[in-house]
Order: structure tokens, then sequence, then C-alpha cells
């Protein structure tokens, strides 16, 4: 029995962002030894100036993010085009879900792409549909899904699990993550990983992959024993990927994961997606 994960999180939390790394690593890793859902948790349901710094507060969160996990983010969307709430990606995450946890999983990576690197202002319905077209969902049933009360409901109950704080979330102060606004709820991201025999351990807020590590084997969970693929393999596997997920996934040393990739580019079956700060590469 797979060890469940269930990852406390929001599409424009840049926290959570800076730990998908760890979450691919620990994907290829155990394979289906893990089952992994994602809670959204609602990071703003509308987007305030930080402390009345206006946007200067979003970018020196993302730039920190980006300097402590090295992905790519571009701020420049707070002055461009600032999101105005959060909660219309979650509910498009919970419509995704009908289609399958891949569905989701798929939109909701192709939301944080969208916001923290390409300055996609996700907050409407057709932006959010064509969203989902990217990401290769069935856009007729999204549309109909999204506009549903069953989402919104779904997205409720999401709201109240984030908003049920465990004693060890409150204990867990100092962390790098995304902070509530005037309410409780557990930081983002949060990790609640339970085995087969009722063990729970829980990851709060931005960690290093070893911490998540250690705690899903904690639980019970163990490495598939599955060869590490290759980077092309990898970014045909999974698309769009930063080369500090590549040295993850393919656990390779970061050096050695930019040379292969550096390499691919020279052979044309690689190419970088320029990001102000970082890059993400994609198969060709």
């Amino acid at each position: 029995m797979a060890v469940r994960v269930r990852c406390i999180t929001d599409p424009a939390c840049v926290w959570s962002w800076a730990a998908e790394p760890a979450i691919r690593g620990l994907m290829v890793e155990f394979g289906e030894g893990l089952a992994w859902t994602f809670v959204m948790g609602g990071l703003a349901r509308d987007f305030p100036p930080q402390a009345g710094e206006g946007p200067s507060g979003y970018v020196a969160e993302w730039l920190e993010a980006c300097a402590v996990s090295q992905m790519p983010v571009d701020p420049r969307i707070w002055y461009e085009a600032p999101p105005s709430s959060s909660y219309p990606m979650c509910l498009a995450v919970k419509a995704a879900a009908e289609q399958g946890p891949g569905a989701a999983r798929c939109l909701l990576r192709a939301l944080r792409e969208g916001t923290f690197c390409l300055r996609r202002k996700l907050d409407t319905t057709e932006a959010l549909v064509e969203a989902a077209r990217g990401a290769g969902l069935d856009v007729q049933r999204f549309r109909i899904d999204l506009g549903s009360h069953a989402i919104v409901e779904a997205f409720g109950a999401d709201l109240e699990e984030a908003r049920a704080v465990p004693d060890v979330a409150r204990a867990a102060g100092g962390l790098r993550c995304s902070a509530g606004e005037g309410e409780q709820r557990a930081p983002f991201p949060s990790f609640r990983c339970e085995g087969e025999d009722g063990n729970v351990a829980w990851v709060c807020g931005y960690q290093s992959g070893e911490e998540l590590r250690a705690a899903v084997v904690g639980a019970g969970a163990q490495p598939s024993g599955e060869p590490r693929p290759g980077v092309l393999e990898a970014l045909k596997r999974f698309e769009r990927m930063a080369p500090v997920e590549l040295a993850a996934v393919c656990d390779l040393p970061a050096p050695k994961a930019e040379a292969e990739l550096a390499e691919l580019a020279l052979q044309w079956r690689a190419r970088p997606v320029p990001v102000l700060a970082g890059r993400l590469w994609e198969a060709v």
C-alpha cells in the first residue's frame, strides 16, 4: 500500500514552487509507492499590498525563494499584470481533478509556470480554460466543471483542511513559507505523510528535499528501485523543467545536469525557455 502524501499548497505560493524539485524527485524515486493529493489551501482571496510595500514585498519574497531553491521566477508580473486572487486558480485545479489526479497535477504545474515564469494573469475563466487546453485537459468538460457548485464545495473542503492547523504546524515557527493573511492555517507548502500502519509524519513549510524524503520514509515508503531517467528522458516525461529539478529527478550533481543540458542544446534536442531569474528547459 502506498504512503499517502497530502500536500497543502496553492498555485500562487512561491515556496511551493520552490519545493517542486523535491516533489518531482520523490515521484521518480518512489513511483507508485507514494500517492499524492494536492490540497488547495487558498493563499489569498485578494492580494493586498505587503505591509504597505506594494508590489516590492512580493518581488522580494519571490527573489528570496529563487535564491534559496534555484527555481526560476519573473516577478515583473506584480508590476505589469498582478493577479487579483489565487482562488480562481485553486478552483481550476479542483475542476481538473474531476479528470483524474494526473490532470490536476498537470494543470497545477501549468498554472505555476504561467504565474512564476511567464507572467500570465491567470484569474479569469478564459485564461484558466486556455491553461487547461495547454495542459492537455478536456476543455469542454473543464469549463463545465469550473462553473459547478460541486467544485466550489470541494474547494471549501480544502480550505477547511488547510485551516485545521495541526499542533506540529503551530510549533513550526520561523519557516520559509507563504504566510496567512489574518487567519490561521497550515504554512504552505505542508506535507502530511501517512503510512499503511497509520503512522503520520508532517513537513511544514519549505524544507530541503532530504527533510521531505525522510518524512515519507518514516511513514513507511520504500524506493521503487527503478533506475533514474536520463536528462532527455526526464524532459520528455515532465516537459518543462528547471536545471535544479533535473538534478533531483536524475540524481545528478547540478553542474553535471547543466552540462548535459548544454550538450542536448548543441544537438538541437533540448532548448532553454528564458526566465528573468533563471530558465526552464524543454525537449525539442
